[in-house]
């Protein structure tokens, strides 16, 4: 296929990006970081979302949604990056939804029609420690009754304190390390046994470390197949990946354009410092690098889409390479704008901020790397 947007894609490109531009833009993103809102993002934007109908893209049509994949959903999450929109969209209608797709009617039924109207968030408790390590899992699911018993710490769970569902994995059987034994669960955040800890993040996102004391759950909570969990996590973590890839590269798409606006205003000795060759050289560098990384993004949005059995290491290969290119442009952009590139006062520090966050979200450029090297056999 093409790596480029057919011509439906292009026109949901086109309103995403003006409604982020008119409903999210980075001067909404600073009011709420300014008001040191709880959970760090407008519940009434998130209705908005709904009402375009954003948060059911990858929901089927006749569950409501619009029947859509990975690329759509991709188009959406760049133009969040591009205006720094905060929003539960990618741990509830992408990744989270995902998961969903993946368990049984009752339990989409229950959840979707929340999901579309804009009333709730998921959010993904799958690591227990700083870092991505889906591989270290060790808190534990036991039988209890007709269901189970889940005892355990999840960390830096983004959007996990405003969350009123959360996407669990736990172990119903082995070790930490073990590829069997796993199992998801969607548990409501306000179930006995459930303490949560917010904590804001280096972008000003929220997150939140949550503890489980003998939080029961029925049966019908499983995602699933119990100690397959496995197979419902790749599928979780490919398209949260692939999605954090896409606003990864809105951020980096975001600040080379208010980089290249500052510098073709900016003088020094008496000229305009885009003028400078040096300058045009880093910029053509920097949009080569960002042209590279956009195409490894749309690949794997492709291969999941297809379902190909090489779209998880696609997904690697773009959560990278957007990575890298994203680096470069927020550097790049702290370094053109000089000395005030590292005041509050303009945008390109939040975009820095942002890509940060974002590196770490499932996994940063060394962690997929090295994922590449070892499907590769090194």
């Amino acid at each position: 296929m093409p790596l480029y947007l057919n011509d439906d894609q292009q026109m949901l490109q086109d309103s995403a990006a003006d409604f982020m531009k008119g409903e999210g833009d980075v001067a909404h993103f600073r009011k709420f970081r300014d008001m040191n809102c709880k959970d760090g993002f407008s519940h009434d934007l998130w209705k908005k979302f709904a009402e375009m109908g954003f948060t059911g893209i990858m929901i089927a049509e006749d569950e409501g949604g619009l029947g859509l994949g990975h690329m759509e959903a991709g188009v959406v999450l760049e133009q969040i990056g591009r205006n720094l929109t905060p929003s539960p969209f990618l741990t509830t209608a992408v990744a989270g939804v995902e998961a969903l797709n993946a368990g049984g009617k009752a339990l989409r039924d229950k959840y979707f029609p929340g999901i579309l109207a804009g009333d709730s968030v998921l959010a993904l408790a799958i690591d227990e420690g700083a870092k991505h390590r889906p591989d270290q899992i060790s808190m534990s699911a036991t039988r209890e009754g007709n269901g189970f018993k889940l005892d355990g710490k999840k960390q830096f769970v983004v959007q996990g304190g405003s969350a009123d569902t959360l996407i669990v994995a736990a172990r119903t059987s082995g070790s930490a390390g073990d590829e069997k034994g796993l199992t998801l669960f969607a548990v409501d955040t306000d179930a006995a046994g459930l303490s949560r800890d917010s904590v804001r993040l280096v972008d000003s996102a929220m997150a939140a470390h949550i503890e489980f004391d003998g939080v029961l759950v029925d049966a019908d909570a499983v995602i699933g197949e119990v100690d397959d969990g496995n197979t419902v996590l790749k599928r979780l973590l490919n398209a949260g990946r692939a999605g954090s890839a896409s606003e990864i590269l809105g951020v980096g798409a975001g600040s080379m354009e208010i980089t290249v606006d500052y510098i073709k205003g900016r003088k020094q000795f008496d000229k305009i410092i885009a003028t400078f060759q040096s300058l045009q050289h880093r910029m053509s560098h920097l949009y080569s690098e960002m042209e590279i990384a956009r195409a490894t993004v749309l690949k794997a949005q492709q291969m999941l889409d297809e379902g190909s059995s090489k779209a998880e290491m696609m997904v690697s290969v773009a959560k990278a390479k957007a990575g890298k290119a994203t680096s470069l442009s927020v550097k790049e952009g702290v370094q053109m704008h000089g000395g005030v590139g590292m005041t509050d006062e303009y945008d390109i520090g939040l975009y820095m901020k942002r890509d940060r966050a974002l590196q770490e979200f499932m996994g940063d450029v060394n962690y997929h790397t090295n994922l590449v090297a070892e499907m590769h056999g090194y």
